[in-house]
């Protein structure tokens, strides 16, 4: 859903008749309202059942996606938008409905795989959506989404169990108001900083808003005798600095996503790029979802044997491996493949024993609620990534045949941030203490799974 609409942003001014700063609404409102709508879903998971909700998201994309396939207009399109930004929250509602059902011995390779598909779907959705694009009309892509979406629906409705765990309480509607307003602001400031300029009174006005509405948000949650995010627990050692390391990490990760396809597809007069059409550019890097979907299960058995900061501290180490590979610009498609491999093997190493920790130090009743903080930390890191790349490709610059591009030292540059990210991310698993008291979800027999 991310990427859906991604290859398609050049065109969409002229197929819908809209100017080029509101079409990449398309890819805002998606991201807005998934981070509004993840940790929401999650404590109404924990409360009213995590099954329940993971088929509300999932009627909620497949309905968003029928509408964008009949839309008339941008107006309608970008309400589509928004209904499929619901689906984010299924990593983490999946994940906690595997922790409370599956035997204790497939809770780590069933968690490992589902955390690692945000990085999966990412690789295989560029090169998916280009051929589609190129081939027939964009109105399939939003056909295709909501067929699979309602065939998810389904799926789940006949053979995914409700989860016995349930937290009850009230839900608490102010606390999802303040947080959605504090997350709309900050997101809408990095993720537009760029167009509307860092130092513009717009932008600077949304960060300071973000920041008191944060600061209101948590001390309404503290009082809160059932909050919508429990930052007693939140704020364990074990728990904020894995949530921060997350963010590092979604940025160390994205970074490979978002900036190896540009420098693909840079012409070759550029100095450093291979021309390539955006299919082909999506095919070279079909091996990262490939290697994400193989290392999860490797990062399963790591976890179980070594314990999951273990296998979080290999996986950074390797993320920074692979971004200063990319640091250097290799001249061959077999050195872009290996670098890009590599972070790929790093991010699901990462993502996969982030969710274990998270576990590790919360309460059963509150999985869902903390793995979609969780989630939302790593969507923090991949937004602010690209607000650094837009920012960086901007500044740095070179013109090629009368076209401005990036320069090689603006792709280096934030190789090498990525780089450093996986290196405090590092430390911070290194130093990080463990849950002082793991807990362990209930089970249920085999023949009530």
């Amino acid at each position: 859903m991310q990427t859906l609409v991604v290859p398609l942003l050049p065109q969409f001014p002229r197929l819908l008749g809209a100017s080029t700063s509101t079409v990449t609404w398309l890819v805002t409102a998606t991201l807005v309202a998934g981070a509004v709508c993840a940790p929401v879903l999650g404590r109404l998971g924990d409360m009213y059942g995590k099954r329940r909700m993971l088929l509300v998201a999932l009627g909620s994309v497949t309905v968003g996606s029928a509408l964008g396939a009949v839309a008339p207009g941008i107006e309608v399109l970008l309400v589509a938008r928004v209904l499929q930004g619901a689906s984010l929250g299924v990593v983490a509602l999946g994940i906690s409905i595997m922790r409370d059902l599956l035997p204790a011995e497939r809770v780590g390779s069933g968690v490992a795989l589902m955390s690692s598909s945000l990085g999966i779907g990412g690789a295989i959705g560029l090169p998916l959506t280009g051929f589609v694009a190129q081939q027939t009309s964009w109105r399939w892509l939003f056909v295709g989404a909501a067929v699979l979406g309602a065939a998810q629906f389904l799926l789940v409705r006949r053979v995914v169990a409700e989860s016995p765990s349930r937290s009850g309480g009230r839900f608490d509607l102010p606390g999802a108001l303040g947080l959605s307003a504090a997350l709309v602001c900050l997101l809408l400031a990095i993720s537009k900083g760029s167009d509307w300029g860092w130092g513009s009174p717009v932008v600077l006005g949304l960060l300071v808003a973000a920041v008191v509405l944060f600061v209101a948000w948590g001390r309404m949650e503290l009082r809160s005798a059932s909050p919508l995010v429990d930052l007693r627990t939140t704020a364990r050692p074990a728990v904020l600095w894995t949530n921060l390391g997350s963010i590092l990490i979604g940025f160390a990760m994205f970074a490979q996503f978002l900036v190896t396809t540009q420098l693909l597809q840079a012409p070759v007069e550029s100095g450093y790029g291979f021309g390539f059409s955006l299919i082909t550019a999506g095919l070279v890097l079909l091996p990262i979802g490939g290697a994400m979907a193989v290392f999860s299960p490797v990062s399963a058995r790591l976890s179980a044997r070594f314990g999951p900061r273990a296998t979080l501290t290999a996986g950074t180490v390797v993320l920074i491996a692979g971004n200063l590979s990319m640091a250097a610009l290799p001249g061959s498609i077999a050195l872009v493949m290996a670098a890009a491999t590599v972070t790929a093997i790093g991010a699901a190493l990462s993502y996969s024993a982030l969710p274990l920790l998270i576990m590790d130090a919360v309460p059963p009743t509150e999985t869902a609620a903390a793995n979609s903080l969780n989630t939302l930390m790593r969507m923090l890191g991949t937004s602010s990534c690209s607000a650094v790349v837009a920012a960086v490709a901007s500044g740095l610059t070179i013109t090629v045949g009368g076209t401005v591009l990036p320069a090689a030292t603006a792709y280096t540059v934030v190789f090498l941030a990525a780089a450093g990210a996986a290196t405090a991310a590092a430390v911070i698993s290194a130093l990080t203490p463990r849950a002082p008291h793991p807990t362990s979800a209930p089970r249920m027999s085999a023949a009530a799974a």
